[in-house]
């Protein structure tokens, strides 16, 4: 582990497994970290691969720094893979970390990825607008979360963890691994988690999406409360042609958690090819 410096000068911590594998960058979900990933270190590291996960900026063990924009955010995510001088790496982008991985693509280019994976992510546009009728949030559902989480913090992110490990009315999760997402929410700096949120749920994704020219996958889970299938894992995949869709059946949005198994299955059998 260490940190390396973000695009605003901000510090970014990160874990890296080593080895010569070909390296397996992790970006994770709002508003957690990259211990997030734990179900999926050990199966990807058994697979021979190197794996670099790494804290967002006001999360986890790193700094907040302004701005939350997807532009900084992925400036910072090219600085962790220039810093530790990445090849051929693949980037893995969760829920908000898709985000992330389809701008640095528009941003900074394919020369140092092979591939990139879509996971339960908020690609192509989140926001409900005439513009875009089949965004899946609401201006007013944006707005009652973003009240939610100013008024009582530790009171949303019961419910929101409740809600993304849930397929209907059916938590899919343990209470003790509910528990532990509610433990790293809670370690998210009050302003980075809510900067973030209005980040995740009003940037334009469409126009990255036509630049992905890698091999793509986009996984998502068919009972998705948080971010629907729907509204984002197939418009993804029809955005990029080439892409291959993996639907897991009655997985919430937390499926690297809930299913890890059948999640670490498709991804593994992705990067074989």
């Amino acid at each position: 582990m260490g940190t390396i410096t973000g695009a605003n000068e901000n510090q970014l911590h990160y874990e890296d497994t080593g080895g010569t594998g070909q390296p397996v960058v992790l970006v994770h979900g709002w508003p957690l970290h990259g211990q997030s990933w734990t179900d999926q270190i050990g199966a990807l590291t058994a697979a021979g691969h190197r794996v670099i996960t790494y804290d967002r900026r006001g999360f986890g063990q790193s700094e907040p720094q302004h701005p939350y924009t997807y532009d900084a955010l992925a400036g910072d995510l090219s600085a962790l893979v220039d810093a530790l001088d990445l090849h051929d790496a693949v980037l893995v982008g969760f829920s908000m970390g898709g985000g992330e991985v389809a701008r640095y693509l528009a941003k900074h280019g394919s020369d140092r990825i092979g591939s990139v994976v879509f996971a339960a992510a908020v690609t192509p546009y989140m926001l409900h607008t005439s513009g875009n009728p089949e965004g899946p949030l609401k201006k007013t559902e944006a707005a009652a979360m973003a009240a939610q989480l100013t008024t009582n913090r530790e009171k949303f992110f019961d419910g929101f963890t409740t809600d993304f490990f849930s397929a209907g009315d059916t938590l899919c999760v343990s209470e003790a691994q509910r528990q532990e997402a509610i433990g790293m929410c809670l370690q998210a700096n009050k302003l980075a988690a809510l900067e973030c949120m209005a980040s995740f749920g009003s940037t334009d994704f469409r126009e990255d999406l036509e630049q992905v020219t890698v091999p793509t996958l986009v996984l998502h889970g068919d009972a998705d409360g948080v971010v629907p299938l729907e509204g984002s894992g197939q418009r993804t995949h029809q955005a990029i042609p080439h892409s291959e869709l993996v639907v897991i059946p009655a997985a919430p949005h937390g499926l690297n958690v809930s299913h890890a198994d059948e999640f670490n299955a498709a991804l593994l059998g992705f990067l074989s090819r």
